[in-house]
C-alpha cells in the first residue's frame, strides 16, 4: 500500500511539473492546456508521408496525433481551425546558425610584434583558437528580432554555436519561440564544432592552413594522453571538455570542397566521422566527397551573375567563376543523385529573404521537392540525434509546424503561420483574401485589363489604356476588408475623364468580384471582374522531379583547361623518336617506346602491341619527365608556418591544391613531378609534399604514395627575420648563431623524447599497462624520423659558413643533410658536401638579388657536378618551373656540361635527390611511364612540349591545346550570354572583377 501511494504521488508530481517552470510569476498564473485541432488540411507528417484532408491535434506544445479527418478524435472544448485548402508541414530546422550568441570581437593583441602565448590566463588550452570548453547553452540569449527573421522563412528550430576559432565548443538546440531562453532550449549540448579559421584569436600560431591541421591533430593527441593518464599534474579545462564531448556529433566548417577532404583525413586518423559544413562547390569533387561517408550541411548562397554586357568587363571574369555561377544551383541535386545525405542551411546568405528563391532555383536544377523537404526536416534532426524531438509531426514531438497556402516550394506559396512549441506566430492572415492576379474588369460598356500585385494586405492595381497615340499605365487604388473590395482610378480615356469608384463583394473562391460603382458624372453602374484561368488554377502538387534536367558540363578541375573526363592509362607506342634514356644506353635515335599499364614496357625498334595508340615520334625527342626538386605551386592557404622557429609538425602534403592553374602550365613545360616545399621563414619548417602533376585529379591522387618523406630546413636572412622590420625582433633566433642553437636544441629535445618512449617500450607488459605513456609530440616525432633516417632534409641555403654549420650539426647529431636546395655558394664547399653526403639543387644563374647571394656565380652547378656532388637545377618559382629544360641548358653554356648530363639536372638527378630514381627520372623498362615528347632537342629554346605523359596517361597534348582554348572561349561566351539574359530578367548582378593569382615563394608570409 505504501509503494502504491509513493507511485501515485510521483506520477502526479511529474504530471504537474510538465506545465510548470522554475521562474516566479509576477501576477496571476495563466497556463493554457487547451487542445488545438487543425482540420481539413493537407498534412505532411514527415518528408515522405502526406495525408490529404487530415487533422493535426496538439496540446501543451506537443503533437498528440496526426491522421485523416475522422480518424483523430477531437476532445471536448478543443479549439478547432478549419484549414480547407491549406497545407501543414513540420517547421524547418537550420543546423548552422549563431542565433542568440554574443558578438565575437577581436581581442586586443600585443602593441607590437608577435604573440606567442595565449592571452587568457585561465587553466585552458595553450592556444587561443582552441576553446572546446565554450558552451553555447551557457552563452545563449533568446533574441526575438533575429528569431522573427528565421520564423518568417518557416524555421522553428536551430542549432546555434559561437562561430569563433578552430575548436569552438558545443552547440545548443533551441526553438525560435518568443519565450525565455530556458523555455526555448531543447538541448544545451548537442554537437562539437570545428573549423579551419582562427577567428578572433590574436595568437600568431597557427598562421597557415597546414598549421591549423597540425594543431587539431596535436590537440586530439593531447586529449587522448590526458584521458589515458588522469593522474598527470596538468589540469586543462579545454582538453577535459574535449574528452567529455567526444561522443557527440562533430560538425566541421570546411567551406571548401578540398577542405572537406582534408578534414576527413583528420577524422579518419582519430576515428571520427565529421558532419561537414560546405560552401556549395561540392559538385566539383562529388566522387571523393561521397567516399568520406560524411553528411553535409549546405548553403544556397548562389553567386550573383557578373555584369558582363561590356565585352572588356567579361574578359576580367575568370572562366572558373562563370562556370561556378552556372553550376552552383545544381549542387544540391547532384548530392541527392549521388545518395549523399545533406541538410540545407541559411548560412552564408547575405539576404535571408533570398532563401526560398534560391531553393526553388535548386529544385528547377534537379533537386526533388521531397529531397528538399527531407534536407530541411528529417536530415538535420537525424544528423544531431534529435529526431525524437523535432523533424516530423509524429506523436510526442514538439508542435513545431507551419501553415501554408499551398505546396511549400511553390513560387506562389505563402507561409501564413509558424507554430512553435504549440504557440502561434502569425506571418500573414490567411483569412485575408489574396486578390493578386490578372482580371478582366467589365464596366458595362467598357472592359479593362486589370493587374493586381503586391502583398495581400496592401494590393496594388494597374490598368493599361490603349489608344491611337500611345499606351499608358494607370494606377488603381484597391482596398480589401474581409470579402468586401473597393477600387478607385481615373482612366482619362474616351470612356471617362474623371475618377471611377467601385465597391463590390469577392466570391468565396476569390476569382469573381461584382458590385456597383459611380462614374465621374455621378451616374451608377454595375461592374464585375473575373480572374484569368491561369491565376485561379489550383496550386501545383508536389511532383517527382522530371528527368529532363540536364546538368551543365563539369570539368576536372572546373576551370580553364579542365578535362571533361580524367585522362586514362593507355597502351601506346611512341614510334621513331630520339630517346634520351638517361641510362647507360645514352641517346637512342629512331627508337620506339612501348607504354603499358602505366609503365615503360619495352624500348627498341619496330615494337608492336595489339590495340596500342601509335604516337608519331619521328623528328621529335623523348625524355623522362622533368622533376622540380623545389616548388611552391599547388599549395592552399600558406606556404610558411612562420609563427615558431620549429614547425616540423606541419605538412605541405595536407594542403595540396589540385586546382592551381600552374599545374597545367608546368605540364606544358614538361614537368611531371615536383617536391612542394614549405617556405624558409624558420630554421625547421614543415614536411614536404611529393606529387605528380596529374591535372584534374584530387589531391590524394596526385601524391606520390610510398615515397620517402622529406622536410624543409632553412638558413640565412629569412629565418632570423632580419628583413622583417622593427616589430619582429622577439622570435628566437635573431642571429645566425641563434639558428645553430635552434638546431641543437630541437634535436637534443627529440633524443630525450625518444628516450622516454624507449624506456616505456622496454617495460615488462604488466608494468607498461599500468605506467603512463609519454605524450605524443608531433614536432618531436618528425625530428626523430630524421634521426632514424626515415625523413630527409632539403635545406634552403646560400652562404658557405651556414652550410658548413648545418653539416657540422648533422654530423654531431647523427644525421645527414640530404639536399642543400638553391645552394648558390655550393661551389665553395663542394668537397665538404661530397664528404658529408649532401646533394645540391641550385638555381642555374640567379645572383645578386639580395645581399646574401652576392657571391653566386652561374658556374655553380657545373662545379658541384664536376666535384662529384649530385647536382640538380630547381625552380622555386611558378614561372621558372615552366622552363626548366632551358635552365638545364645553361649548364652547357656555364661550365661545359654535356647535353646528356645537363638534362639529368632536371630529370634523373632530382629523382635521385628525392629517392625516386627507382621509379622515375630515366626511360627504363619497368619505370613509371612519366615521359615528355618534345618537338626539338629538349635543351633548345625552340623546343616545345608535344605531349606530357604521366603513368601512361596523356595530361598535356599540344595538338589539342588550340581546340581546348576554343572550347573554353565558346563555353564562356555561352554562359556570359546567360548572365546577360539573367540581368535583363531582373536578376541582381555583381561587378565584373578579375582574380589576382596567388603565387608563393620561399619568403611569402600569410595565407
Amino acid at each position: 500500500m505504501k509503494n502504491l501511494f509513493l507511485f501515485t504521488l510521483l506520477f502526479c508530481c511529474s504530471f504537474l511539473m510538465k506545465g510548470q517552470e522554475t521562474f516566479n510569476v509576477n501576477g496571476t498564473h495563466h497556463k493554457n492546456h487547451n487542445y488545438y485541432a487543425f482540420k481539413n488540411a493537407t498534412v505532411y507528417v514527415d518528408y515522405q508521408t502526406r495525408l490529404d484532408r487530415a487533422t493535426l491535434l496538439i496540446k501543451d506544445g506537443k503533437v498528440v496525433a496526426a491522421g485523416l479527418d475522422g480518424k483523430v478524435p477531437i476532445p471536448e472544448n478543443c479549439v478547432v481551425y478549419n484549414l480547407e485548402g491549406k497545407y501543414i508541414y513540420p517547421s524547418l530546422i537550420d543546423l548552422y546558425t549563431d542565433y542568440g550568441m554574443p558578438e565575437t570581437k577581436k581581442e586586443k593583441g600585443p602593441n607590437y610584434g608577435p604573440q606567442f602565448e595565449n592571452n587568457h590566463k585561465e587553466a585552458v588550452n595553450w592556444n587561443q583558437a582552441i576553446t572546446p570548453e565554450v558552451e553555447a547553452g551557457m552563452l545563449f540569449t533568446a533574441d526575438d528580432k533575429k528569431a522573427e527573421e528565421l520564423r518568417n522563412l518557416g524555421f522553428g528550430t536551430v542549432l546555434t554555436h559561437q562561430q569563433d576559432g578552430i575548436m569552438r565548443g558545443t552547440s545548443a538546440l533551441v526553438t525560435l519561440a518568443n519565450e525565455k531562453s530556458n523555455l526555448v532550449m531543447i538541448n544545451s549540448e548537442v554537437a562539437g564544432h570545428l573549423s579551419f579559421n582562427k577567428g578572433s584569436s590574436t595568437q600568431d600560431y597557427p598562421g597557415s592552413l597546414m598549421g591549423m591541421i597540425a594543431l587539431i591533430r596535436q590537440t586530439y593527441f593531447d586529449a587522448d594522453w590526458i584521458y589515458n593518464n588522469p593522474q598527470q599534474d596538468e589540469l586543462n579545462i579545454s582538453l577535459n571538455a574535449l574528452i567529455e564531448d567526444w561522443g557527440m556529433p562533430q560538425i566541421f566548417e570546411a567551406n571548401d570542397k578540398l577542405n572537406i577532404l582534408r578534414a576527413d583525413q583528420i577524422g579518419d586518423e582519430f576515428e571520427l566521422q565529421y558532419i561537414f559544413k560546405g560552401s556549395g562547390d561540392e559538385y566539383q569533387r562529388v566522387k571523393e566527397i561521397k567516399a568520406t561517408e560524411g553528411k553535409l550541411i549546405l548553403p544556397v548562397n548562389f553567386p550573383k551573375a557578373f555584369d558582363v554586357e561590356d565585352p572588356y568587363d567579361a574578359m576580367l571574369v575568370d572562366y572558373s567563376d562563370v562556370k561556378h555561377w552556372e553550376l552552383a544551383p545544381y549542387n544540391l541535386g547532384i548530392m541527392a543523385q549521388n545518395n549523399i545525405d545533406f541538410s540545407i542551411t541559411t548560412a552564408d546568405l547575405k539576404d535571408k529573404k533570398e532563401f526560398f528563391k534560391n531553393l526553388r532555383k535548386a529544385i528547377e536544377s534537379g533537386l526533388s521537392e521531397q529531397d528538399a523537404l527531407k534536407a530541411l526536416t528529417f536530415n538535420p534532426a537525424n544528423f544531431i540525434e534529435q529526431y525524437d524531438q523535432v523533424g516530423s509531426l509524429e506523436k510526442g514531438k514538439l508542435a513545431n509546424f507551419i501553415i501554408c497556402s499551398g505546396p511549400l516550394f511553390d513560387e506562389k506559396n505563402t507561409i501564413f503561420e509558424n507554430w512553435i512549441q504549440g504557440k502561434k506566430y502569425t506571418l500573414k492572415d490567411y483569412n485575408r483574401i489574396d486578390v493578386s492576379g490578372n482580371y478582366s474588369m467589365n464596366l458595362g460598356a467598357k472592359i479593362y485589363a486589370l493587374k493586381v500585385t503586391g502583398d495581400p494586405e496592401k494590393p496594388k492595381g494597374s490598368i493599361e489604356i490603349i489608344n491611337m497615340k500611345d499606351t499608358s499605365k494607370i494606377d488603381v487604388s484597391i482596398a480589401v476588408e474581409g470579402n468586401n473590395i473597393s477600387l478607385s482610378f481615373n482612366p482619362n480615356d474616351d470612356y471617362q475623364k474623371a475618377s471611377i469608384r467601385l465597391s463590390g463583394v469577392i466570391s468565396s473562391t476569390g476569382g469573381i468580384w461584382d458590385g456597383n460603382g459611380q462614374l465621374g458624372d455621378g451616374s451608377w453602374i454595375k461592374w464585375s471582374a473575373i480572374k484569368s484561368k491561369e491565376d485561379v488554377a489550383k496550386p501545383k502538387e508536389q511532383e517527382a522531379k522530371k528527368d529532363s534536367v540536364i546538368v551543365p558540363k563539369i570539368q576536372y578541375p572546373n576551370m580553364a583547361f579542365g578535362f571533361d573526363s580524367l585522362p586514362k592509362q593507355q597502351t601506346m607506342i611512341i614510334r621513331g623518336a630520339t630517346v634520351w634514356t638517361n641510362e647507360a644506353e645514352g641517346i637512342l635515335k629512331n627508337t620506339d617506346v612501348l607504354i603499358r599499364n602505366g609503365k615503360i614496357a619495352a624500348i627498341g625498334k619496330n615494337l608492336e602491341a595489339e590495340g596500342a595508340l601509335i604516337i608519331d615520334g619521328k623528328g621529335k625527342h623523348l625524355s623522362a619527365g622533368i622533376i622540380d626538386e623545389h616548388s611552391h605551386i599547388a599549395i592552399s592557404r600558406g606556404v610558411n608556418e612562420c609563427t615558431q622557429a620549429v614547425t616540423a609538425e606541419v605538412s605541405i602534403g595536407d594542403v595540396v591544391n589540385s586546382d592551381d592553374i600552374n599545374i597545367y602550365r608546368q605540364l606544358a613545360g614538361g614537368v611531371t613531378a615536383a617536391q612542394l616545399l614549405h617556405g624558409s621563414c624558420n630554421p625547421v619548417g614543415g614536411q614536404s609534399g611529393l606529387i605528380k602533376l596529374k591535372w584534374g585529379s584530387a589531391p590524394e591522387d596526385m601524391k606520390i604514395h610510398d615515397s620517402t618523406a622529406f622536410i624543409k630546413f632553412a638558413l640565412g636572412e629569412n629565418v632570423k627575420q632580419s628583413n622583417w622590420g622593427d616589430f619582429n625582433t622577439t622570435r628566437f633566433p635573431q642571429t645566425r648563431m641563434g639558428v645553430e642553437q635552434v638546431y641543437y636544441d630541437a634535436f637534443i629535445r627529440a633524443k630525450e623524447y625518444q628516450k622516454k618512449w624507449d624506456t616505456y617500450a622496454a617495460l615488462p607488459e604488466k608494468e607498461r599497462l599500468k605506467a603512463p605513456a609519454p605524450r605524443v609530440d608531433l614536432e618531436l616525432e618528425t625530428l626523430n624520423e630524421i634521426l632514424n633516417a626515415k625523413r630527409f632534409i632539403s635545406c634552403h641555403s646560400y652562404q658557405q659558413g651556414e652550410i658548413n654549420m648545418l653539416m657540422h650539426v648533422a654530423d654531431s647529431m647523427g644525421f645527414t643533410v640530404n639536399t642543400f636546395t638553391h645552394i648558390l655558394e655550393g661551389y665553395k664547399v663542394a668537397d665538404k658536401m661530397k664528404e658529408h653526403g649532401a646533394g645540391g639543387s641550385t638555381f642555374s644563374d640567379w645572383w645578386a638579388y639580395k645581399f646574401e647571394v652576392n657571391d653566386a656565380i652561374p658556374y655553380n652547378g657545373a662545379i658541384m657536378h664536376k666535384q662529384g656532388v649530385l647536382t640538380a637545377f630547381n625552380s622555386d618559382d611558378a614561372e621558372m618551373g615552366r622552363r626548366l629544360n632551358q635552365e638545364a641548358a645553361k649548364a652547357v653554356k656555364y661550365g661545359g656540361v654535356s647535353e646528356e648530363e645537363a638534362l639529368k639536372f632536371v630529370t634523373l638527378n632530382p629523382a635521385k635527390l628525392l629517392h625516386l630514381d627507382h621509379r622515375m627520372g630515366s626511360i627504363k623498362v619497368g619505370k613509371d611511364a612519366d615521359v615528355v615528347l618534345w618537338t626539338d632537342n629538349p635543351l633548345s629554346i625552340y623546343a616545345k612540349v608535344d605531349k606530357t605523359i604521366i603513368d601512361g596517361a596523356i595530361y598535356f597534348d599540344l595538338s589539342k591545346t588550340e581546340e581546348r582554348q576554343q572550347a573554353n572561349r565558346m563555353e564562356k561566351a555561352r554562359i556570359v550570354e546567360k548572365m546577360i539574359l539573367s540581368k535583363k530578367g531582373g536578376e541582381k548582378t555583381q561587378p565584373a572583377k578579375s582574380k589576382k593569382p596567388k603565387l608563393y615563394h620561399c619568403d611569402t608570409v600569410g595565407e
